[in-house]
């Protein structure tokens, strides 16, 4: 035969021998293992008498004990160890060392069963010599069939079509990462950059390391199309810089998540995602206190009013790590409701939690069913976060718009100090500020209304948080930018001066939560917003990120271009949280309070009595005149309008409303 038919043929066995062994199940994989395991044990032990006699003869008789004790005693303590739970082809160092722990182990047991047995002819030396052997022999079957079970994937890894890709940081993350990458055809490993002078040059893992000055040729050279950040420790500031000095490589650059996410498991492909906005913001966030988390929570009743909307549904989430004995769910949506209360409940399962969950259908302007569920459940803590809160949206339908908004805070806030509950929080927006749009008048009103409330005697302490724009919140212009670059663009944005402050949405449910735990009543909290983002730098920023050029009259080949609309009618090009000056500190050092002008309650509610009549006529301009009147700044800014079906829900509700209460008059 041939030499090369002959070689051949034998690639197309071990081939073909590869197949099979993949095929086999995991039970008889694992039994394969452990036959070869037990003539491992037999084998060392076999070879330290051959070593001590020099001959290939058996031993005598009576040492046969030997041989028997030893599997007996290895493979106990393999099995123990989990030498057989992993997954050879991708077993690593972390495999390595529970070999040596169970090798280590066994060797103490039969170094032991030596000294007792102290047979005839048996080597004083074979307590040390054969652990050491079956080391050697165990790793290295693991290591032998490693590299002959992933030899036939070297060749398709060779070959693969996916994103070349380079890994930022060599790390524990990016050679977790590396690894998984190895076995995936979605990316090719080309090498690691890293900031380490003593790493430029070396191989890990037969990947070289590379410095990034060198990072441009390289790219050009092998292809390069995404460059990983696999850094998941370092602060956001830190990351901020990284990007600095990666965006202008015109490479995609992709993120692990934080190191609080993958602290329960291994690196995946799957991790590997798009820079978050969070990462463009580079702002870092600050420990919670403690005590200011709890105050009102734990082992408390707590409800939260649109508990299905974006900060309402991560409040949901930080409430339920702090223990509350209740957490009640209330929302008007019954999808976001129910998928809310399903991931929580399984949360509650997962970590044996003793919360109840309670989640409730209903409308915050229905006054008898706030009533009844305050007089039910007996809340002691209550986040109001119920409103529409897009603003062309409600400037284009301000009658539902304000029905919602502020007299559905109305009604939550009477049922409220009708019942006693202890704490009411109301979630409120920069865009109250001398608004200039139905939303942000509406989001003013709501806080009157609470300063009013807070003026009169009630047991219920009522307080408002000011803040900005949430990122990743519906209609939130990041996952539009987003789409839009997928889609080829253009990225629109509404005028390039416009600017606005951004904040998390976690870092803004927690900081709620501990100003809430602040208050005294009537207190006007803000929320530090950091300094404020040009939107056109963020669009710039995520279409370069994506290694992708923005197209302009400097560079008419880019790829997406940036296009200028207008500003929608209400739009303000800066937002700003404070009517008044001069905020003052509180004991969170991201937190503040205002003091803002308000009216008494019997000033505030004949105001709202005309503004609720002139509502029910629809019309707008009257609308915004009774508005004029209230909120102190409001200038009104385009063309509005009401579609609104013809209905006498509103008048209705309204009698119901106008009733009056025995402690408080209200609309």
């Amino acid at each position: 035969m041939p030499h090369d038919a002959l070689v051949k043929k034998i690639r197309v066995w071990f081939t073909v021998m590869q197949i099979r062994i993949l095929a086999l199940s995991r039970t008889a994989k694992r039994g394969l293992a452990l036959v070869t395991d037990t003539f491992s044990v037999l084998l060392t032990v076999w070879l330290v008498f051959f070593i001590q006699q020099g001959s290939w003869s058996l031993p005598e008789r009576e040492l046969w004990i030997i041989y028997l004790s030893a599997p007996l005693l290895a493979l106990p303590v393999f099995i123990r160890s989990g030498l057989y739970n992993a997954v050879f082809r991708y077993s690593g160092f972390a495999a390595l060392k529970t070999v040596m722990s169970a090798c280590g182990v066994y060797g103490l047991l039969f170094y032991s069963s030596t000294i007792l047995l102290q047979q005839h002819g048996m080597p004083r030396s074979i307590g040390v010599l054969q652990p050491l052997l079956l080391l050697f022999t165990v790793s290295g079957s693991r290591a032998v069939v490693r590299m002959w079970l992933n030899s036939s994937s070297t060749g398709v890894a060779a070959k693969k079509t996916g994103e070349r890709i380079l890994i930022y940081g060599s790390g524990s993350a990016g050679l977790q990462i590396a690894g998984a990458i190895t076995h995936s055809s979605q990316f090719t490993l080309v090498g690691f950059l890293d900031d380490d002078p003593a790493l430029l040059g070396q191989t890990i893992n037969g990947v070289t390391v590379y410095s990034l000055s060198n990072a441009v040729d390289l790219i050009k050279r092998e292809g390069i199309t995404s460059i990983l950040l696999a850094m998941p420790s370092v602060s956001r500031h830190r990351r901020q810089e990284i990007f600095d000095s990666l965006h202008p490589f015109g490479v995609q650059i992709l993120t692990l998540p934080g190191i609080e996410a993958l602290a329960e498991g291994s690196v995946s492909i799957s991790d590997i995602k798009e820079v978050d906005i969070e990462d463009l913001l580079g702002r870092d966030p600050i420990p919670p206190v403690s005590e200011l988390l709890h105050r009102c929570v734990e082992n408390k009743v707590v409800m939260v009013t649109g508990a299905g909307g974006s900060i309402g549904s991560e409040l949901c989430r930080q409430i339920l790590s702090l223990h509350p004995s209740t957490l009640l769910l209330l929302d008007n949506s019954e999808f976001n409701l129910f998928s809310l209360h399903q991931e929580l409940e399984k949360r509650v399962i997962q970590e044996k939690s003793r919360t109840n969950l309670i989640p409730l259908l209903g409308n915050v302007t229905d006054q008898k069913a706030m009533e009844k569920i305050c007089g039910s459940y007996k809340p002691s803590t209550l986040y109001h976060a119920a409103a529409y809160k897009h603003v062309p949206m409600v400037e284009q339908n301000p009658v539902e718009g304000l029905w919602n908004n502020v007299f559905g805070t109305l009604s939550m806030a009477r049922a409220a100090a009708e019942h006693e509950v202890k704490n009411f929080v109301l979630i409120s927006t920069d865009k109250a500020v001398r608004p200039t749009n139905i939303m942000g008048a509406s989001k003013r009103l709501c806080e009157l209304v609470l300063q009013a409330y807070a003026a009169e005697e009630s047991k219920t302490c009522f307080s408002m948080v000011r803040f900005g724009n949430v990122l990743g919140s519906s209609g939130s212009v990041v996952p539009l930018f987003r789409r839009q670059i997928k889609a080829g663009g253009p990225v629109t944005i509404t005028h390039k001066e416009i600017t606005r402050y951004f904040m998390t949405i976690p870092e803004a449910a927690q900081l709620v939560i501990q100003a809430g735990a602040m208050a005294k009543g009537g207190d006007v909290f803000l929320l530090d917003m950091g300094s404020p983002v040009k939107i056109m730098d963020l669009a710039r920023r995520m279409i370069e990120l994506s290694g992708l050029t923005v197209r302009d009259h400097l560079n008419p080949d880019g790829d997406i271009a940036i296009e200028e609309t207008a500003l929608r009618p209400g739009e303000k090009l800066y937002e700003e949280l404070l009517i008044a000056g001069n905020p003052q500190p509180t004991e969170h050092p991201r937190i503040f309070k205002a003091h803002e002008y308000f009216f008494t309650m019997q000033e505030l509610m004949a105001m709202l009595l005309e503004l609720q009549s002139r509502m029910g006529t629809h019309d707008v301009a009257a609308i915004k005149v009774s508005l004029q009147h209230i909120v102190k700044g409001f200038t009104p800014d385009g063309e509005t309008c009401e579609c609104a079906p013809s209905n006498e829900k509103h008048n209705g509700v309204a009698k119901a409303l106008a009733v009056p209460s025995p402690r408080i008059a209200y609309v």
